[in-house]
């Protein structure tokens, strides 16, 4: 089954924007090749529902960054080749041969390119081939079972055919060139399609693991959510991959206590402390390292967010309108019986204090109701938190704010229990704002 989201929740998540400066994607895409860069997207875009294969993936991304290995190939000689391969390819080796022969008579006669970019092309794929040929066997001799052994050994067994030997170390004359673009793109097709493809997967494992050695993440552990298996997260030492020198925070969620009602200050980090979980759990499930000291978790069907939600003008719909639908759509996750994990930072602000305060009060009492499912909702309305006290299954933190010499300051750490936090105005006062209009 595929991992339930939406694009306001990758959006607000900051996930697969790989223009986007800050973005998950753009933080791993260490990658050399154009191939690499496409499975990498692809692998972000498809997050797992499978324990096992979770698991199995994690585990590859964990050896490589064991072994610390760096990739092979360079970007140039690589998209060389790979240009070079998505050319046309002629059926026979007599076709092949009077292509060629037209690509050299063209460079002659108006210094066509084609014909140079066709030779390059076949250099750099014996040029790759003799550097992969050094690299499986660099890691095969170590002799060592590891998750990835049957792919090494693969590659290896490929490189091994004789014909692609000979074409590792030939000399290529404009006899040699006809002869080996046949060989490569007609009688070995699949085999080189699958050469390219470990290529483009070793690309993207050295590179993963490669930002998670030098960031120091690790990897989750995922449990199948069977009978048995309780719904849990735990998350020791959080932080947001995108920021350098966070504060890390511990997060305990399972069916006993199975929402989180998060209160606190503005600029306590309360959003960021929501988005690095959204993050966090979103990477698990893709099998991805997460910027955490250790992570449990039952694997969970899908991940709905609520954090910048926008009005819409076109469809005529007011801020609190669009808050209104965006809790009406988890809901129906929720009753559809969806083990999905749903976070939702400061509900109905766009409304009134009296119908804010109804509302999250209510809203919050239904979904933690549904102990399938994992919640985390924050707010400014410290008052809903006292009148949800007599629920066991909700956990009640907030993000403190601390005045040191009349100024607040945030440590960013989650304590236990409701925020006592009271200092708009003093903030308010502090910046001069009334005095300002006073004037």
């Amino acid at each position: 089954m595929a991992f339930i989201t939406d694009k306001q929740t990758t959006e607000e998540l900051s996930l697969l924007n790989r223009y986007q400066p800050g973005s998950v994607f753009s933080l791993f895409n260490k990658t050399v090749t154009r191939g690499g860069t496409r499975l990498l997207e692809h692998m972000l875009q498809r997050p797992m529902t499978d324990a096992e294969k979770i698991n199995s993936r994690s585990a590859i991304f964990r050896w490589f960054q064991q072994k610390a290995v760096a990739f092979p190939l360079r970007a140039e000689e690589a998209d060389a080749f790979v240009d070079w391969w998505d050319g046309p390819a002629a059926k026979t080796p007599v076709g092949g041969m009077l292509s060629l022969l037209k690509k050299k008579t063209l460079a002659i006669a108006v210094r066509d390119e084609r014909y140079q970019r066709h030779a390059e092309g076949l250099k750099a794929a014996a040029a790759i081939l003799r550097k992969l040929d050094e690299f499986v066997r660099a890691l095969a001799e170590k002799g060592e079972e590891h998750p990835y052994r049957d792919k090494i050994d693969r590659l290896q067994t490929l490189l091994a055919d004789r014909r692609l030997e000979k074409f590792r170390s030939a000399q290529f004359s404009f006899r040699g060139m006809a002869y080996y673009t046949h060989l490569l793109r007609n009688t070995l097709h699949k085999q080189v399609e699958e050469v390219i493809q470990i290529i483009e997967e070793l690309d993207v494992y050295i590179a993963v693991s490669g930002v998670a050695r030098a960031r120091g993440f690790s990897y989750a552990d995922a449990l199948a959510l069977v009978y048995g298996v309780e719904n849990v997260l735990y998350i020791d030492k959080l932080v947001h991959p995108a920021l350098t020198g966070a504060v890390g925070n511990d997060l305990r969620l399972d069916i006993r206590r199975n929402l989180l009602f998060l209160t606190g200050a503005n600029m306590a980090g309360k959003s960021t402390l929501m988005k690095a979980v959204g993050i966090a759990i979103y990477l698990a499930h893709a099998g991805f390292p997460v910027a955490a000291a250790a992570m449990t978790f039952s694997v969970k069907d899908g991940l709905f967010t609520s954090i910048n939600v926008p009005d819409n003008i076109h469809l005529g719909y007011s801020h609190f309108y669009a808050e209104v639908l965006r809790v009406k759509q988890a809901a129906e996750l929720v009753a559809q019986k969806r083990n999905v994990m749903v976070m939702f930072d400061e509900l109905f602000k766009g409304t009134n204090v009296k119908d804010a305060y109804e509302g999250t009060l209510e809203v919050t009492r239904a979904f933690a109701g549904h102990s399938d499912c994992l919640f985390i909702i924050s707010t400014h309305i410290i008052e809903v938190g006292e009148a949800l006290k007599g629920m066991d299954n909700i956990r009640f933190g907030y993000m403190p704010t601390e005045l040191i010499d009349g100024a607040p300051q945030y440590p960013y750490t989650i304590r236990e229990g409701i925020t006592e936090d009271r200092q708009g105005m003093m903030i308010i006062r502090g910046e001069g704002v009334l005095e300002l209009l006073r004037g």
